[in-house]
Formats: C-alpha cells, sequence, structure tokens
C-alpha cells in the first residue's frame, strides 16, 4: 500500500504554518498604529517538530477502498494557536505600548511568502511525479 505522508511528508504541515505565519503578520501590521498592540510571531521550526511528534500530517478522507491512505490526523487549530503564543520582543519599544516594528514585519512576510512559495512548488513537483509514475507518461 502507497502512504502518501511518505512521500510528502512534513511539507502540508509546514504550508499549513507558514499560511498561519502569514496571517499573523498581516494581523501585525494591520495593528501598527494601535496602541498596546503586541505583535506575535511563530516559532516556524518548534511549531513544525511539535506537529510532527503529534503526528499533525494533513490527514486525507478515504470514501473508496481504491482511495491512497494516510497514517496521520489532521493538525488542529490547537497546536497552531500553542505555536502562535510568542510575543516578538521590541527593538525600539513605543511610548504607546505597541510593539510592531513595520520594517521587520514587513521583511518577515516577504520572507514567509517566499518559503511559503518554494514548498508549495516543491510540494507540487512530488505530486507530478507521482502523477507520471501512476499515468506511466
Amino acid at each position: 500500500m502507497f502512504d502518501l505522508d511518505a512521500h510528502i511528508g512534513l511539507h502540508a504541515d509546514a504550508l499549513r504554518l507558514r499560511s498561519k505565519r502569514s496571517e499573523m503578520i498581516a494581523r501585525n501590521l494591520a495593528n501598527a498604529d494601535t496602541p498596546g498592540f503586541e505583535a506575535r510571531d511563530i516559532d516556524f521550526r518548534q511549531a513544525l517538530s511539535s506537529a510532527r511528534r503529534e503526528g499533525g500530517a494533513v490527514s486525507l478522507t478515504a470514501t473508496q477502498f481504491q482511495h491512497l491512505r494516510t497514517g496521520g490526523g489532521a493538525m488542529g487549530d490547537r497546536q497552531l494557536n500553542e505555536a502562535a503564543s510568542l510575543y516578538r520582543v521590541p527593538v525600539a519599544p513605543s511610548i504607546d505600548g505597541n510593539t510592531v516594528d513595520v520594517q521587520l514585519e514587513q521583511a518577515a512576510f516577504s520572507e514567509n511568502a517566499i518559503r511559503y512559495q518554494t514548498t508549495l512548488h516543491f510540494v507540487n513537483s512530488k505530486l507530478r511525479g507521482l502523477m507520471t509514475a501512476l499515468t506511466g507518461q
């Protein structure tokens, strides 16, 4: 039996975490002028490691016996929220208590977007190779 988790592995979790991180950084940027807002971020390595330890691979639902089976359970929002519980330490704290550094957030958003696209490209390549093997073309 073919195991899809073994083929794409942690990349599905990585895509989900990168997506969550993009949302958090966008929220930080949107609240750059909000007094008292504390910027948040994800420790990506720790979150991905935690998801893999807890069997957090994205799972597929098999509705027919011909469908491929996967071994993991879906990584839930609880794991994502626990991973998202980190606050950024401000380089230059503002008087109003806001910890958002717009330039830092923009750089983090750009880096995260590039890493998301890279992971997505890798998953697409793996699946394209799988489809080629299955169809024999």
